[in-house]
């Protein structure tokens, strides 16, 4: 039996996107390819807020997350870390060869303007790497101050994870300064796991031409420079599967109207967060906590192993805690397509289940 699926990510894919994954292969080396890629780099520009070049990566965020920090770091990286994926970020960097310095937050507690202030006003920075969503905690940054303090920093690189939330919450990458926006498919965006998606400012494009070692794969610039040179393709087989189902689920979310859409998750993460406070307790702060999932203090020492069990057989899954928070927390994620009605009746089950 299908389970339905609050987890924070792989997330449950609507049966007409899964369907457009079986759409019959192209050349990746076709017009067609290419009118299909130039298709997803304007609507993912819409969904973006920007005007910057779009790359396509087969992989998981992590490798553009990778491939941001290896190509675009001249001197050194200030890495931000209020959880797991920003640790992995700084092993990314370390693994490298990269020069970096990682500056961690107390779990459930964001990445402060002031932290971000200090760690610049050295100028032994010239690329910082920021986690806007850490899945985690259930911490969203207060990415609007950040940025206005990487502002005042122009030759500072500025990267930013979304993996977790772009498409759930808005996020402008222009506005904000962002040079390198990290996002992938299987959150927010509604698809399978697979793809991962960047957006690359002419700012990181002159700094990555002045950085030797750029790697091959994951090399940031390469895949502008063939993109740009070949109308839109790419210097290793994309997944064309992947390609058509975000083609047309970019549409979906485009029609559903993004405010709309950011709307939907919110009135979601407001209900999950008011469940939370009155049944559990809350690890962030309200000023702090994710619009896409809630990480929940388990001040009932309930075995959530137990609890999935039980949800499992009637048809649900949440998540347990991550790393250094797996026996103290559990997550439940509002996002994607997910609904409000969806996650009353899942928290009604998990009342149920456990007597509350």
């Amino acid at each position: 039996m299908h389970k339905r699926l609050f987890i924070p990510g792989p997330v449950d894919v609507s049966e007409d996107v899964l369907q457009k994954l079986a759409t019959p292969q192209i050349g990746h080396r076709t017009k067609d390819a290419s009118e299909l890629q130039r298709r997803i780099t304007e609507k993912m520009r819409k969904v973006m807020y920007t005007e910057n070049a779009i790359l396509l990566s087969t992989s998981s965020g992590s490798g553009l997350m990778e491939g941001a920090v290896r190509s675009c770091t001249r001197k050194r990286a200030a890495v931000f870390s209020v959880g797991a994926f920003g640790d992995r970020w700084y092993k990314m960097a370390t693994s490298n060869g990269v020069p970096a310095d990682k500056f961690s937050s107390e779990l459930g507690q964001p990445t402060t303007p002031q932290m971000v202030e200090e760690a610049l006003a050295t100028g032994k920075y010239d690329l910082i790497t920021i986690t806007h969503n850490e899945t985690s905690t259930g911490i969203m940054n207060p990415v609007e101050e950040i940025a206005e303090v990487i502002r005042k920093y122009p030759d500072v690189i500025f990267c930013l994870d979304t993996v977790s939330s772009l498409g759930g919450t808005k996020i402008e990458v222009d506005k904000l300064g962002v040079d390198i926006c990290i996002t992938s498919t299987q959150k927010c965006l509604g698809l399978p796991p697979g793809m991962a998606i960047c957006s690359f400012s002419p700012k990181a494009i002159a700094a990555a031409k002045q950085v030797e070692n750029r790697g091959l794969y994951f090399d940031l610039l390469d895949l502008y420079n063939y993109i740009e040179k070949k109308d839109h393709q790419y210097p290793s087989t994309p997944s064309l599967p992947h390609m058509f189902a975000l083609d047309y689920q970019l549409d979906k979310i485009l029609a559903e109207g993004l405010d709309n859409r950011f709307a939907r998750h919110l009135e979601m993460a407001k209900y999950v967060r008011a469940w939370a406070k009155d049944k559990f307790e809350m690890l962030a702060e309200d000023q702090y906590a994710s619009n896409t999932l809630t990480t929940v203090k388990n001040t009932r020492n309930i075995s959530v192993s137990d609890l999935n069990k039980e949800l499992g057989k009637r048809g649900y899954m949440i998540s347990n805690g991550y790393g250094d928070l797996k026996d103290v927390t559990f997550r439940i994620a509002h996002m994607a397509e997910t609904t409000l009605e969806d996650i009353k009746t899942l928290l009604s089950i998990i009342e149920e289940i456990l007597g509350l």
